[in-house]
């Protein structure tokens, strides 16, 4: 006979395996990507640093504000990418509506009198004390455990999901991506592209899906500018990037100082916080969207690249636990991380060097930006959480 005090000591032992299994489990952590994403924090911490202090010290602010706030953000990151990191990820599955939920309440309160227009795009809520919040950031975590419930749902005789699962995967990420159009956000809208491109291709979806949606695309993006459906400073951004020259003093002046910066720093820089470029805030935006300009002028070739490799890493550590994954959710939560950080990636240092239109995407893990570096971690976290659970019997 059990008495309820026994009950209770139960209860109590079981609570403490549980969450002793969880921590001993941390014990499995990848080590080569938390150790690129705890470098690329650090470094970029120094790039926030040097891109801010001059102009905030002209200001008569605080010259280590924005470095503070970082740092901040950067500590509340790493505690959420822990949490996720700790919490069976395939529980995911019931909290998935919910999450899902949340991301289009968010996107759609930008769009009421809550949200407020910074640099050109209806993309935030400002809740005071020089914070900010941007749903759209979020809204990338919530895709992508949608498509992979969606898609990783085991079925019995079929290889890859079925029309009904592809087409149930479309409508619903169409609806978060149409928020994100009308505010508009072009940048996340194209790593909303690659997310679902790259999770259907794992997932076994027919080649078929792939390539109507790649043709949709293209016939969407000609009608988008036959109909004149951009902004005015959207479309002024991709004429900047075929042709920054032509308006060097207007729409092509990010671009031109981009290369500026990030050419005259040569192989190994001109030294951190000493960039003539950075001191002289030629270049708009220099602690988010263009940080690579600053690595590129104070740290040279050598640092810029040292920043791309450690990214590499992320990615190629990213790819490996998609591979040995538990079951098929893991892989597709994995892979449309690595889809998501990836073009982020690309994106954000294209545009500093003139391979790519310029767009409001900041470079991963080492921009300024709460939300960007809340979502960040926590798909980092992600990351880890799949790695840690790789095995369904380890």
């Amino acid at each position: 006979m059990i008495t309820d005090s026994g009950v209770g000591s139960v209860d109590a032992y079981a609570a403490h395996r549980s969450w002793t299994s969880r921590l001993a489990g941390l014990r499995r952590l990848d080590l080569p990507m938390l150790l690129a994403v705890l470098a690329l924090s650090a470094v970029g911490a120094l790039l926030v640093r040097s891109a801010t202090f001059h102009l905030l010290t002209e200001q008569g602010k605080d010259p280590e504000g924005f470095l503070k706030r970082h740092i901040l953000n950067l500590i509340i990151g790493f505690l959420l990418g822990g949490l996720v990191t700790v919490l069976d990820y395939r529980l995911l599955r019931a909290y998935v509506p919910i999450l899902y939920g949340l991301a289009c309440v968010g996107l759609l309160a930008v769009l009421t009198p809550l949200g407020s227009t910074i640099n050109g795009s209806h993309s935030w809520i400002v809740i005071g004390g020089g914070f900010q919040v941007q749903p759209s950031e979020f809204a990338k975590v919530g895709l992508v455990v949608l498509l992979a419930m969606i898609l990783g749902e085991p079925r019995d005789g079929e290889i890859g999901p079925g029309r009904r699962d592809v087409l149930l995967a479309l409508v619903l990420a169409g609806v978060p991506g149409v928020l994100i159009m009308l505010q508009p956000d072009l940048g996340t809208t194209l790593v909303f592209i690659a997310v679902v491109l790259g999770m259907l291709a794992i997932s076994g979806a027919q080649k078929r899906w792939l390539v109507g949606l790649v043709g949709g695309g293209v016939a969407a993006g000609a009608a988008v500018f036959f109909f004149g459906l951009l902004k005015a400073y959207q479309i002024a951004r991709f004429t900047a990037f075929l042709n920054p020259e032509a308006d060097p003093r207007g729409a092509g002046y990010n671009a031109q100082q981009a290369r500026i910066a990030i050419g005259s720093g040569g192989a190994f820089g001109k030294g951190l916080f000493h960039g003539e470029q950075t001191g002289g805030h030629f270049v708009p935006e220099q602690q988010t969207d263009f940080i690579f300009t600053v690595a590129g002028e104070e740290l040279g070739f050598v640092g810029a690249a040292v920043i791309i490799a450690l990214l590499g890493v992320v990615l190629w550590r990213g790819l490996r636990i998609a591979t040995q994954a538990a079951d098929l959710f893991g892989t597709l939560v994995a892979t449309g991380v690595v889809c998501w950080l990836g073009f982020q990636t690309f994106e954000n240092v294209g545009m500093t060097i003139g391979i790519m239109p310029i767009t409001g995407l900041p470079l991963p893990f080492v921009s300024y930006g709460g939300s960007a570096t809340f979502a960040n971690m926590i798909a980092f976290g992600l990351l880890q959480a799949v790695h840690v659970r790789r095995r369904p019997f380890d």
